[in-house]
């Protein structure tokens, strides 16, 4: 089955880190770019992060920048967002997304309506006091 899971969500305090990992099976990330994604209740679907398929080039929201930090493991199959600093407004539920071909992140990550070949279900992040 060809699936993408994300883990590493939790409730953590302001000012609190956490580290969420995107793995996928069925299939090699070793070509795909990656995005992380997120959404709040109410709030549309916004890309937060996103890296080419051998990591050399990244992008972030203007939200996020200076405190995330996208990477991949391609031996792992899997690509990683270390969120530091975290914000109340931080809080939503975290999804990653595999698009299986080669484009330029530099000019910033494809929207979440992109057809993005692979999606994963989630991962709640909390931030709270």
């Amino acid at each position: 089955q060809l699936q993408l899971v994300e883990s590493g969500g939790g409730l953590v305090q302001p000012g609190g880190s956490l580290r969420l990992s995107c793995a996928a099976s069925g299939f090699t990330l070793d070509y795909y770019t990656i995005g992380w994604f997120r959404q709040a209740p109410g709030k549309e679907r916004e890309a937060v992060s996103c890296i080419n398929s051998n990591g050399g080039s990244t992008n972030y929201a203007d939200s996020v920048k200076g405190r995330f930090t996208i990477s991949r493991d391609n031996a792992k199959n899997t690509v990683y967002l270390q969120m530091n600093s975290l914000k109340p407004e931080d809080s939503a539920i975290y999804y990653c997304a595999a698009l299986g071909r080669t484009i330029t992140v530099v000019a910033g990550c494809p929207p979440y309506w992109y057809p993005w070949d692979y999606w994963g279900k989630g991962t709640l992040v909390t931030v709270s006091s």
